[in-house]
């Protein structure tokens, strides 16, 4: 009976497009050209029988088909790399998986990851996002960043970072806020994805709510863009969001007014002892730049 297993090569090109979310970008990291790429995608298509990717003007998006495909082949390419780093020597490059919550990556994560990458130049750091718990399961990954219970979706973990609660919202509108409770004379904007809410603040500060008008978005970076646009306040959620809110050109509506958070956000992994090389050198890393944010 004929194999079902496709070409090595043409896995790799998948597992790039995938990563990167271009058949460009792709071909820049494979050394091809772009119709290249999307020559092999469509062959492992043709193959499987499925389409793995949407196509859009300047950018490609996996299907459902792609996204349940992508975690066993990252790990089957990753599994052959390491056998062969094993079997044949140190190869030149160590691909790392990183997953971070969106906020995480964007606040924090992003000024220190070039000092990361200047100190580890052999490894290559694939770095995605998610917001959802639906987004951290199910795909693989060397590390994760999660916020909340770290039990939930891992065996070991390492604190990173808690956070701090407050108020923002453009100058002329925070202006007219003087007292915690003329907050919810504004609409608010809430993120659903976060566990750390607007109820968190006012149950704290022992304020009643019952009247407040919620509009909600699924991620930090929509409400700052949103509160800047005037659709409502927004909940900054310091220090991962310092970065978001002041782009939004986004201050406090309450100076001195804020409220410790209740959680906090992990680095996870399900046993240290069994990091790969390039993860635990991530994670040493991290702990440490930790100390400066």
């Amino acid at each position: 009976m004929a194999t079902r297993i496709p070409s090595l090569n043409w896995l790799r090109v998948f597992e790039a497009a995938a990563r990167t979310e271009s058949f460009a970008r792709a071909a820049a990291q494979l050394n091809m050209s772009a119709a290249a790429v999307s020559q092999q995608v469509k062959a492992l298509e043709t193959q499987l029988g499925t389409p793995l990717f949407y196509r859009h003007a300047h950018a490609v998006t996996l299907t459902e088909a792609g996204r349940a495909y992508l975690p066993s082949v990252q790990q089957s390419l990753l599994m052959l790399e390491t056998a062969t780093t094993g079997l044949f020597g140190e190869s030149r490059e160590q691909r790392l998986f990183v997953q971070s919550v969106l906020l995480f990556a964007h606040g924090v994560l992003a000024r220190g990851v070039p000092g990361f990458q200047a100190a580890h130049p052999q490894v290559n750091l694939a770095l995605s996002t998610g917001n959802m718990a639906a987004d951290f399961a199910n795909r693989f990954t060397d590390l994760q960043i999660v916020f909340g219970n770290p039990a939930l979706f891992s065996t070991e973990s390492d604190e990173l970072l808690r956070e701090v609660l407050y108020p923002m919202a453009p100058p002329d509108v925070a202006a007219q806020i003087t007292a915690p409770q003329e907050l919810v004379q504004f609409p608010l904007i809430e993120v659903s994805t976060h566990r750390a809410s607007w109820v968190q603040l006012f149950e704290h500060l022992r304020l009643p709510h019952g009247q407040a008008r919620y509009f909600f978005a699924d991620n930090s970076l929509m409400a700052a863009e949103l509160a800047a646009q005037g659709a409502g306040i927004a909940l900054a959620r310091a220090p991962a969001s310092d970065a978001a809110m002041k782009a939004a050109g986004l201050v406090p509506c309450l100076p001195g007014v804020t409220v410790p958070g209740q959680e906090a956000y992990h680095l996870i992994y399900p046993d240290r002892g069994a990091l790969r090389p390039a993860a635990r050198l991530f994670r040493d890393w991290l702990l440490d730049y930790m100390r400066s944010v």
